[in-house]
């Protein structure tokens, strides 16, 4: 993959401003597989979609952007009628977007001034680390979210400069710890599957699947190392609909 490939999901997701069909021209309609639930497959199911949004006068403002082989990753803010927090993953064969998964979720201002949902650091750093992080956050996320090891989360996350974004928590207290620590596990996010290995440097992104609240969720969850540790979280948590409202049948994953 090469730096173009950022360029064109950049002016893809700024098509969603004015409903220009041209901005999908970087999809593949033949090849394309669309994994959210309620739009249709391929560039007339972004059309139509981008349409319907342009109505809105939506403002697109896409935070950061990473790559990683194949695949380009974004964190967006998203205000059409109301303002949205998303994660967009895309996957590329010959300069071309053929597969898409996204989660989205509404905006949350911070709890007493603290960090919002998509401040912080935008340029990946540590670019030789890449490897060593995606490792780390791969073992955290499978002994720590999924298996529930709870003695381990001091092993990966560095609780003296950590910085939290979930905007339910202070940003100095990771929401994984508070999470953890539940008594009612009902009322708790719960990880059960780990699907998409994401990252570019300091940054890791995951796309797991769980339950809140006993609904079927998807989480998606960019974290920021320095060190080798966890040193700041943010997320997009979205409730996957039954499977009667999809518009496709190719599944959240």
């Amino acid at each position: 993959m090469n730096q173009h490939n950022k360029d064109r999901i950049v002016g893809l997701l700024k098509g969603i401003e004015t409903g220009d069909p041209e901005s999908v021209r970087v999809v593949n309609e033949a090849r394309y597989i669309q994994h959210n639930p309620q739009t249709r497959e391929g560039s007339v199911g972004l059309a139509e979609l981008f349409k319907q949004l342009a109505a809105t006068n939506p403002r697109v403002n896409i935070v950061r952007v990473f790559e990683d082989g194949d695949f380009v990753f974004a964190h967006t803010e998203y205000d059409f009628a109301s303002r949205n927090i998303g994660f967009e993953v895309f996957r590329f064969e010959a300069g071309q977007a053929v597969e898409h998964w996204d989660n989205i979720q509404r905006r949350i201002d911070p709890e007493d001034d603290g960090p919002s949902m998509v401040d912080g650091p935008v340029e990946p750093t540590d670019l030789s680390l890449t490897e060593f992080n995606r490792a780390t956050v791969r073992r955290f996320v499978d002994d720590v979210l999924i298996s529930g090891t709870e003695g381990k989360l001091e092993d990966f996350i560095e609780t003296d400069h950590y910085t939290e974004h979930h905007p339910h928590t202070d940003g100095g207290h990771s929401v994984f710890a508070a999470q953890l620590g539940s008594k009612h596990l009902s009322h708790s996010r719960v990880y059960e599957k780990r699907h998409h290995l994401l990252a570019e440097g300091s940054f890791v992104l995951t796309a797991c699947e769980g339950r809140l609240n006993g609904r079927h969720t998807a989480y998606y969850d960019l974290f920021r190392l320095q060190g080798g540790k966890i040193i700041e979280h943010w997320d997009t948590i979205e409730t996957i609909p039954d499977r009667q409202e999809w518009r496709n049948d190719n599944g959240k994953f």
